[in-house]
């Protein structure tokens, strides 16, 4: 087991970034240099682009400070001090910082040279980093502010061992073809453009077939969950954003406001004020909760668009959402049933290592009594324990506005997605005044569930695209069988074909073309279409088909009966 956790050697292994990145440039300004996810980064300015040259040149300089195994020590100093030190170095950015930052007392952390105003930790001794490798360069904006600097930011990560990084490495390279940016384009299921903008989607036919089936398993396991559908509009005034507090607390976040009769309307960022003005309609009774009401509602935020990234980061997407009201007598049962209809519907799209995280009540900023949440954060708990489910505890994790059960998952190469939240909110029903009749004839305050199965579409699309590498089981596949031809004389049979499998609900491609047969099952298996059926003389005299499975190759020859079944059963299974 590595001495020091893998964040610490991380930070340590930005500083020996930054100081190789001054032994080839001693000009350069350094801006920051964190531990990250799965790696490291620092940020520079410096006054030529960076190149794979320029990379390599300092991941070797890295090496060489790594086995000098030079001691990381630290010392504190007062602000005038640091300031006067910073300025000798001409360091802009640090000058910067040090103006942001509240107190009298600054940490710097020197090894060898290299000195960074930074308040650790660090490994003791450079060796104790490890194994390191450079991975990209890519801009970033000074504080992530667009009216701020442009800065070359050197992305690496690093390892107690050189096992763990080559297992990470694998890992990297085989994520790369997994992209489903790229898988999107090749396939040909959706495509963002800068004529409609950034983070904004064009589903194509065939991502918005498998988007369809999605949503139509979505729709019906919610039917037989008990949930009634709504539909809510895409913007609304300025007063119902001013009063869910989304104008206070989130309005950076969301689209300018658009003048409609003098009065201001803004694009919904969530679907949370709807949904509540559907249930505040009428006056409700006990005996009517829980009540469970259900949206694919597509929202818009706005993301500085250096974060945008395909489907996984976007601006306008399409939320699985529900809200689940309930008394406080209904909400571990509710619990309990929304968590297990969670690990339901994420098994039923091949996923099957699921993690769990209660995040609970901040230490500051948050709003409701401490009763409600630690009678919340029990419900949450119990519902996990009487489920026979392994979690975790993110203390203080939770919203302002109530605590969470977070659900990842696990895809097929062993990365972690953050997808389903289920998530209290003690905020909107005191902001909206919700409440129901109870036995005693008086008004009660209901508690009310957020919960996302899927997160978004759009990511979860994302998500499956990687976890398959476009490889769709056969009931999510666009095309669930193509039909080729070996010669235009058994087109006629090949049509019947085609017919009779789209008669029994198969999605079916037809290739007639005057292309060699070889090219045909090419073409077929870069699409990732699962079933080939190639028919030929042979074929047509014995009723029979020559049936090929993607990834797995000749199955052999079928009767027609045979090979529908085939598809059929395996078109059943999720």
């Amino acid at each position: 087991m590595a001495k020091f956790p893998l964040e610490t050697i991380r930070h340590s292994a930005a500083h020996v970034l930054a100081q190789a990145v001054l032994h080839f440039f001693p000009t350069a300004q350094l801006g920051i240099g964190p531990a990250i996810e799965n790696g490291f980064y620092y940020d520079f300015d410096l006054e030529t682009s960076l190149t794979d040259e320029d990379l390599n040149k300092i991941e070797q300089k890295m090496e060489e400070i790594i086995k000098e195994n030079q001691q990381f020590t630290s010392y504190s100093t007062d602000k005038e001090t640091a300031n006067s030190f910073l300025k000798e170095k001409n360091q802009t950015y640090k000058l910067d910082l040090i103006d942001s930052l509240d107190g009298d007392s600054f940490t710097f952390f020197e090894n060898g040279p290299f000195v960074d105003l930074c308040k650790g930790p660090h490994v003791e001794q450079t060796r104790e980093i490890g194994a390191i490798k450079l991975l990209r360069v890519s801009g970033a904006y000074w504080r992530g502010s667009e009216k701020n600097p442009m800065l070359q930011r050197i992305y690496g990560t690093a390892f107690s061992n050189r096992k763990d990084l080559k297992s990470y490495l694998k890992r990297m390279e085989e994520a790369k073809k997994r992209d489903h940016r790229l898988l999107g384009k090749t396939l040909d299921l959706f495509s963002i453009t800068e004529e409609v903008g950034g983070g904004l989607v064009l589903w194509h036919p065939k991502g918005a077939l498998i988007r369809h089936l999605i949503e139509s398993y979505w729709k019906t396991e919610h039917l037989n969950n008990d949930y009634d559908f709504v539909l809510s509009p895409h913007v609304g005034k300025a007063d119902l954003w001013e009063k869910s507090g989304h104008l206070s607390f989130y309005e950076e976040n969301m689209f300018s406001a658009i003048d409609v009769d003098d009065q201001k309307y803004y694009v919904k960022p969530m679907n949370c004020p709807f949904h509540i003005l559907v249930y505040k309609n009428k006056p409700k009774s006990y005996r009517e909760l829980p009540i469970r009401y259900a949206e694919l509602g597509t929202v818009y935020r706005y993301e500085r668009s250096g974060v945008l990234h395909g489907l996984l980061r976007v601006r306008g997407f399409t939320q699985d959402d529900a809200h689940i009201i309930c008394t406080e007598e209904q909400m571990k049962e509710e619990i309990k049933s929304v968590t297990l209809f969670t690990i339901n519907m994420l098994k039923a799209f091949g996923f099957e290592k699921i993690k769990f995280y209660l995040a609970t009540r901040p230490d500051e900023k948050y709003v409701g009594e401490i009763a409600h949440w630690k009678d919340s954060e029990d419900a949450l708990e119990e519902a996990i324990k009487s489920l026979g489910l392994p979690y975790e505890i993110d203390h203080g994790g939770g919203a302002f506005y109530g605590p969470k059960i977070d659900v990842k998952i696990e895809d097929a190469i062993g990365r972690e997605w953050q997808c389903s939240t289920i998530q209290f909110d003690f905020n909107l029903p005191e902001r909206f005044d919700m409440t129901y009749i109870g036995q005693d004839g008086e008004k009660h305050r209901p508690y009310m569930i957020h919960r996302a199965i899927f997160g978004s579409l759009e990511r979860f699309f994302g998500v499956l695209v990687e976890h398959y590498e476009g490889n769709f089981p056969v009931w999510l596949a666009p095309t669930q069988v193509s039909i080729l031809t070996v010669n235009e004389k058994v087109s006629h049979y090949a049509k019947k074909l085609a017919s009779d499998l789209k008669q029994k609900g198969v999605r079916v491609d037809l290739d007639t073309s005057s292309e060699k047969i070889g090219y045909k099952i090419r073409k077929a298996s870069a699409e990732k279409i699962p079933y080939m059926f190639i028919v030929g003389d042979k074929e047509v005299e014995s009723n029979t088909i020559s049936v090929r499975r993607h990834q797995k190759g000749d199955l052999g020859v079928m009767t027609v009966d045979q090979a529908f079944l085939s598809v059929l059963d395996e078109s059943k299974t999720m």
